[in-house]
C-alpha cells in the first residue's frame, strides 16, 4: 500500500515540498557546515551551544585585542520564509563571519524551529526565548549555566536584534514584544536591524502570490490571513508607537518586491508616536538578500559594513 510518500500535497517549486506522508522535502538549502575557532578570512571564532532543548544557537566571536575587551550583542534570525535555511548552513555562517569582523560585535545566530513541522508562532516564541536567555546572563540564577563568551566580554547595555527577511520580520515581532514585556535582567534593546523585512499586506499582494501563500503555508492559523497583525504591520499602526529600542535600521532593495511595503513601513513609523530613531537605506540595483548569497561584491561589502557602522554609531 502506497504510505503517501510519493504523494505532493504542498508544492513550492524550487522551494520545499510537503508530501501526504507528512516528509518535508527542502529544495533551496544551503549546506551544513561546522563552526571554526578562527575563520581563516576574518578571524573570527564560532562554536554552536544550546540555548534549550529545543533551540540551538551559533555563537560568534570577533578577533580580540585585549583578554578584557567588551563588545556589543546582537542576536540574529536568519532568513528563509520561516521554513527554509539555518543558522548553521553555510551562506549564513559565512555571512556572519563578515559581519562579525566589520561590526567587532559577539553575535547570538538562533537556530529556531522551521515550519511546516512547526508552524508559526513557534519560531517567534523559539526567537523572544533566545533574547530571554542573552538576559538571563546578567542576574545569577541557580542552575543557569552562562555562556562564557557573554560573560567575558558582552556588554549587557548594548544589545541589538537583527535578521533578513522572515529574521526582519522576527526583529519586528521582538520588538514590539520588547516594548511592553521585560528582558531578563532588565536589558533594553539598543537598536534593530530589518534587513528586506518579510512584510505583506491583502492590499499590496494577491492571495496566489508566493509571499501570501508562504505566509498561510508557514501559519495556517493566522489571523485574517495575510492581514494577520504579525506580517501587516499596518494593522495595528498605533502599536508601531510600542516599538522597544532606541534605533532602527531598514534595508530594502531596489529589485525586491517587498521593497515598497519595507519602505512603507519606515514612513508608518516615522509618523507613529515611538521616539527613536529610524533610518533606510535602499540598495539600488540588488534583490532580495543580496549581500547573503554573495558576500564579496562591493555592493554587497557596502551594506555589510554600513549595516555594522550603524551598529558601532549607535553604541557611542
Amino acid at each position: 500500500m502506497d504510505s503517501g510518500d510519493n504523494e505532493v500535497v504542498v508544492d513550492f517549486p524550487q522551494l520545499i515540498r510537503v508530501y501526504k506522508s507528512g516528509r518535508v522535502e527542502r529544495l533551496f538549502s544551503s549546506p551544513i557546515v561546522p563552526p571554526s575557532p578562527e575563520d581563516p578570512t576574518t578571524g573570527v571564532a564560532s562554536k554552536d551551544i544550546d540555548i534549550s532543548p529545543e533551540i540551538q544557537a551559533r555563537i560568534y566571536l570577533p578577533k580580540l585585542t585585549n583578554l578584557h575587551q567588551t563588545l556589543p550583542i546582537l542576536v540574529y534570525y536568519h532568513g528563509g520564509g520561516f521554513c527554509l535555511e539555518s543558522a548553521f548552513s553555510f551562506l549564513d555562517h559565512r555571512y556572519m563571519n563578515r559581519l562579525v569582523s566589520e561590526s567587532n560585535a559577539i553575535v547570538i545566530s538562533v537556530e529556531y524551529r522551521l515550519a511546516p513541522e512547526y508552524p508559526l508562532p513557534v519560531g517567534y516564541e523559539d526567537s523572544w526565548t533566545a533574547l530571554q536567555w542573552v538576559g538571563s546572563h546578567v542576574a545569577d540564577q541557580p542552575g543557569f549555566k552562562k555562556e562564557p563568551w557573554l560573560v567575558n566580554h558582552g556588554d549587557f547595555e548594548k544589545v541589538f536584534i537583527g535578521g533578513d527577511s522572515a529574521g526582519g520580520n522576527i526583529v519586528y515581532n521582538i520588538s514590539l514584544r520588547a516594548g511592553t514585556e521585560t528582558i531578563n535582567g532588565g536589558i533594553k534593546i539598543l537598536g534593530s536591524l530589518l534587513c528586506f523585512p518579510y512584510f505583506i499586506t491583502s492590499k499590496d499582494f494577491k492571495e496566489d502570490s508566493l509571499p501570501s501563500r508562504m505566509w498561510v503555508f508557514v501559519n495556517p492559523a493566522a489571523e485574517n490571513g495575510v492581514d494577520d497583525p504579525r506580517i501587516n504591520p499596518f494593522v495595528e499602526k498605533d502599536r508601531l508607537s510600542l516599538l522597544g529600542c532606541s534605533k532602527t535600521l531598514v534595508c530594502v532593495a531596489e529589485k525586491d518586491e517587498l521593497r515598497d511595503i519595507g519602505i512603507q513601513y519606515v514612513e508608518a513609523v516615522k509618523k507613529s508616536e515611538w521616539n527613536g530613531e529610524i533610518e533606510l537605506i535602499d540598495a539600488e540595483g540588488e534583490d532580495h538578500c543580496f549581500q547573503i548569497f554573495d558576500t564579496e561584491t562591493e555592493k554587497a561589502k557596502n551594506l555589510i559594513k554600513r549595516m555594522a557602522n550603524f551598529i558601532k554609531q549607535s553604541c557611542v
